[in-house]
C-alpha cells in the first residue's frame, strides 16, 4: 500500500495497552484521512450519547497519505473527538513535525481511549507519571524533545476548560477544546518517534508535482500571507465594517489602526517563518513587552482587540501570548469575556470586567485557565453562561451550537452567515469558505439569496478535502484546477486512480459523516441557525450600518442549502444518501435519525413563503 500503512494504533490508557488494528484499502480510499479518516474512526470508537469528558470518548489523531512524501503543506494532522464545547463532531488542525513523526510509527492514526490513573505522558508506547503536570505545553515539549516530538496541553486542558487547545510544535490544534478531552484522560502528553518512511506509487511523478507546487507556493498567489499574514485583514475588514467590535454589537472599531499588521511591521520587531514542510511562510511573530516576541493572527487579534474593545497593541499581543501558555483557544476565549462585558454593561452579570478593560482581560484568561472565580464560569464557553446569566443573554451569546463566532460579522458577509449556521463543528469559517461569495461580485453580501446556498456547499465540500488530505487551505489559491490537481497528487502517491468526479463525491461523503454524527448525538434543525441578535439588529453604525439578516432570509438558505445537499429540507441526510455513502464502512445506519419525509421544522414553515 503507497501513502497509507492500513492501520490504526489504538491504545488504551486505562489499562496501559495498544495495539494495531487494521483498515481496509476501500476505507481508505472513500476517506483520505485528516478530518475524513477521523470521522469515520470517530463513529467506530465513539458509544452513542457518550459524554465527551468521560474515558470512553476518544481522541483521535489522524494523519493522511500525502504527510512523509514532502509535498508543500502536508505535514499536519488532525485531532478528532466529540467536543465538550458543543457536544458534536470536532476536529482541529495543526502543522508540525509531530505530523511526520506520527505517521512515521507506521499507521494512519493514533486512537486514544481510557483515562490514566494519575497525570502522565505517553511516550514510545509506554506510560509513565508526568513530570510536566502544571506547565505549559511549549515547557513540556522541550522537556520531552529528547524522546521524540510532542503534542500536549496546558493548564486549561488539565482543568478541563471547554475551549482548551492541544499544541505541538508552537502549533495549536484549537477550536473546540480537545485539549479538553486530552486532559480528561489524565494525559499530558504523546511522544512520537516513528522511523518508517511514507513510500509513494510513483515517486518521479511526485517530485515533479512538489517542484511545481513549491514555486506556486511562493509565488504571487500567496504574496500576501508573507507580507502581513492574516493580520492584514483587520483593517479590510473595518473598512468594510465586517470587524466584530465590541461582542458584535458594532462592525468597525476605533483602534483597528493602531493594531493593523501594517502598522506593527513599521514599528515593531517582526519576524516571519513557516510551517513543516511549508513554503508559503505565513507565520508572523510580533515584538512586544521590550523585545519579546510571540505569533499573532487575525483570529487572536480580533477576538483579543476589537471584540473585547481593546486598542492597546502590548495587551493585545501579551494576551495571545498568554492564551497560548495557558493553552486557550483565543477565539473562544476572547468571544466569551467579550459576551460577559456586555452582560456586565447590561447588569446580567456581577464583577463582570468593562470593555477595553486590559488589566481584567488578562487577569481574566488566568482564572479561566484555572478555573478560579468568575474564571470558573467562563471556563464553560458562552453558551453554557448564558444559560446560566438567563434574562435574555442567549440572544446575544456569540455562538452557534456552542461554538463562538469568528472574527467576520454576519450580517455584513451573508454567504457566510449561512456557513456559519449550518456548520458541523459550530461558528466555523475554517469548514465554509462561504465568504468568498460575499467578497466577490457574484452575490450582495448584505443581501444573501440562492446563490450563497451553492457557494456554501462548494466551498464545505472543498475545505472537507483540504482538511482531509491534508493540505493547507491557503494553498488552494496556487492550485488553477482544484479537483483535477488534487486527484493527480493522490494518484501519484496513493497509486489509486481518482479523478476529480471522485474527489468530490469524497467531499460529499465526508461533509455527510460529519453531520451523521452529529444527527446521532442530538443535533435537530433548529441547531443550523445564529443569535437573535443578528437576525433581528441592523448593525447601527460604520460602513455596514443598516445591514439586516432577517430571520426568513437566513431561513430560505438554510433551506436552499439543505435541497442543494440533497437532503431533506429539514436537513437530515436521506436513506437512500446514508445507505450509498456509508456502503463498505461499517457504520450502523440505523442508529442516525433519517426520514425521506420532511420533518416538521422552522424552515419547512417559511419553505412556501421564501425565495431563496
Amino acid at each position: 500500500m503507497y501513502g497509507f500503512f492500513g492501520s490504526y494504533w489504538r491504545f488504551d490508557l486505562g489499562r496501559g495497552t495498544g495495539r494495531r488494528i487494521p483498515i481496509e484499502a476501500s476505507v481508505l480510499r472513500r476517506t483520505l484521512g485528516g478530518v475524513g479518516l477521523g470521522s469515520w474512526l470517530l463513529h467506530r470508537e465513539s458509544p452513542p450519547g457518550v459524554d465527551p469528558l468521560a474515558p470512553e470518548a476518544p481522541l483521535i489523531f489522524a494523519f493522511s497519505p500525502l504527510v512523509g512524501t514532502g509535498l508543500t503543506t502536508s505535514a499536519k494532522f488532525a485531532v478528532v473527538g466529540k467536543s465538550p464545547l458543543t457536544g458534536g463532531v470536532c476536529d482541529a488542525l495543526a502543522s508540525s513535525h509531530f505530523a511526520i513523526a506520527g505517521k512515521a510509527m507506521g499507521v494512519d492514526a493514533i486512537v486514544l481511549v481510557g483515562a490514566c490513573e494519575v497525570p502522565s505522558e505517553l511516550i514510545d508506547g509506554r506510560l509513565r507519571p508526568s513530570q510536566s503536570w502544571g506547565r505549559s505545553a511549549e515547557e513540556t515539549a522541550q522537556a520531552l524533545a529528547s524522546h521524540g516530538r510532542v503534542a500536549a496541553i496546558g493548564v486549561a486542558g488539565e482543568r478541563l476548560v471547554r475551549f482548551a487547545n492541544l499544541s505541538a510544535d508552537g502549533r495549536h490544534a484549537g477550536r473546540g477544546g480537545l485539549g479538553a478531552v486530552m486532559g480528561s484522560k489524565r494525559l499530558k502528553a504523546i511522544v512520537v518517534g516513528g522511523e518508517q518512511p511514507t513510500e509513494v506509487a510513483d515517486p518521479d511523478r511526485v517530485a515533479r508535482i512538489a517542484v511545481g507546487l513549491r514555486e506556486r507556493a511562493g509565488g504571487e498567489a500567496t504574496a500576501k500571507y508573507r507580507e502581513l499574514g492574516t493580520t492584514g485583514n483587520l483593517l479590510t475588514f473595518d473598512r468594510l465594517g465586517v470587524l466584530p467590535t465590541r461582542n458584535f454589537q458594532q462592525s468597525h472599531f476605533e483602534g483597528a489602526e493602531q493594531l493593523s499588521g501594517e502598522a506593527w511591521r513599521s514599528t515593531r520587531s517582526h519576524r516571519r517563518a513557516s510551517c513543516a514542510s511549508c513554503t508559503i511562510g505565513c507565520e508572523h511573530r510580533i515584538g512586544y513587552g521590550g523585545g519579546e516576541q510571540t505569533r499573532i493572527e487575525y483570529e487572536s487579534l480580533f477576538a483579543l482587540g476589537p471584540l473585547v474593545g481593546i486598542a492597546d497593541p502590548e495587551i493585545v499581543l501579551a494576551a495571545a501570548r498568554r492564551c497560548d501558555e495557558l493553552g486557550l483557544d483565543t477565539i473562544s476565549a476572547g468571544a466569551t469575556l467579550a459576551f460577559a462585558m456586555e452582560c456586565g454593561e447590561r447588569g446580567l452579570l456581577a464583577g463582570a470586567p468593562r470593555f477595553g478593560d486590559g488589566e481584567a482581560l488578562l487577569s481574566l484568561l488566568d482564572d479561566i485557565a484555572y478555573r478560579r472565580g468568575l474564571g470558573a464560569r467562563l471556563a464553560e464557553g458562552s453558551r453554557r453562561l448564558a444559560d446560566s446569566i438567563g434574562g435574555g443573554s442567549m440572544d446575544f451569546a456569540p455562538q452557534v451550537k456552542g461554538l463562538e463566532l469568528p472574527g467576520y460579522e454576519p450580517r455584513a458577509v451573508q454567504s457566510l452567515a449561512l456557513g456559519l449556521a449550518v456548520g458541523t463543528r459550530g461558528a466555523d469559517h475554517n469548514r465554509s469558505g462561504a465568504y468568498e461569495m460575499d467578497f466577490s461580485e457574484q452575490v450582495d453580501r448584505l443581501r444573501g439569496d440562492e446563490r450563497s446556498a451553492l457557494g456554501a456547499v462548494r466551498t464545505e465540500d472543498r475545505a472537507a478535502l483540504l482538511d482531509s488530505l491534508i493540505l493547507c487551505k491557503f494553498l488552494r489559491a496556487a492550485l488553477e484546477d482544484f479537483h483535477v490537481e488534487c486527484a493527480d497528487l493522490l494518484s501519484a502517491v496513493t497509486g489509486f486512480d481518482f479523478d476529480a468526479d471522485e474527489l468530490r463525491e469524497v467531499a460529499r461523503r465526508i461533509v455527510t459523516l460529519r453531520k451523521a454524527f452529529n444527527i446521532r448525538e442530538g443535533w435537530r434543525p433548529r441547531d443550523d441557525t445564529l443569535p437573535e441578535r443578528f437576525l433581528s439588529e441592523a448593525l447601527p453604525s460604520g460602513p455596514a450600518a443598516g445591514a439586516r439578516l432577517p430571520r426568513a432570509r437566513l431561513e430560505g438558505m438554510v433551506l436552499g442549502y439543505n435541497r442543494a445537499r440533497g437532503w431533506t429540507d429539514a436537513g437530515y441526510p436521506r436513506r437512500a444518501q446514508l445507505d450509498a455513502y456509508f456502503a463498505g464502512l461499517g457504520i450502523d445506519v440505523d442508529s442516525i435519525r433519517t426520514c425521506e419525509s420532511p420533518h416538521a421544522s422552522r424552515a419547512e414553515s417559511v419553505a412556501e413563503k421564501v425565495s431563496v
